[in-house]
């Protein structure tokens, strides 16, 4: 199982009324107060390129599901939400280290990062978000474990994807998780938040 999620603590009677806001929201999209995979698949690609975002949307889901039980709360949602749009650049590496990390065991093998980036590349070419095979996903991959897997033993450590990224420019745009290719914005009246 998952942590527990936990709210960002920010002061401030802004932060209060913003949060209502997505719970008012959230609630307006999914009564149950659960998001389930099947909704959540259809908001992220409604917000993203369709249908070839799917498969990114599923890796995001089970990212955002921390206890791992098959839905998404609220308290899971905005605290991804809220940690994708304002934390740091630690808190978005620790975050895209478990969206890679597929099983859960703690370190990120070839098969699993190449999956990811099959979903990346192809979400991202369907959306001109880059020119058909600059470089393909097995290269990417390849490339990101050459450069990351210091100790040469097939899989890349959280410490390894971190110390990496934040060491290599091209890593961290690779595998930082961008909330601009999503609809994630501010609660405002009358704006879909999902």
């Amino acid at each position: 199982m998952g942590q527990a999620a936990t709210l960002p603590c920010r002061k401030g009677g802004t932060y209060v009324t913003e949060l209502y806001e997505w719970f008012r929201k959230f609630l307006n999209e999914c009564p149950s107060g659960l998001i389930t995979l099947h909704e959540f698949r259809r908001h992220f690609c409604n917000g993203t390129v369709g249908k070839e975002s799917a498969e990114y949307a599923d890796q995001i889901f089970r990212t955002i599901d921390n206890n791992g039980d098959g839905v998404v709360d609220f308290r899971e949602y905005v605290t991804a939400i809220s940690m994708l749009i304002e934390g740091s650049t630690m808190e978005k590496l620790r975050w895209s280290f478990k969206l890679y990390d597929k099983d859960k065991d703690g370190a990120i093998t070839r098969s699993e990062m190449l999956e990811i980036m099959q979903a990346v590349y192809k979400m991202s070419v369907a959306a001109s978000l880059t020119k058909p095979d600059p470089l393909t996903a097995e290269e990417c991959t390849n490339r990101i474990f050459q450069r990351l897997d210091k100790d040469n033993n097939a899989v890349i450590s959280q410490e390894e994807f971190i110390e990496g990224a934040l060491n290599d420019e091209w890593i961290r745009e690779m595998l930082e998780c961008d909330p601009n290719t999503v609809k994630m914005e501010r609660p405002v009246t009358g704006h879909t938040v999902l």
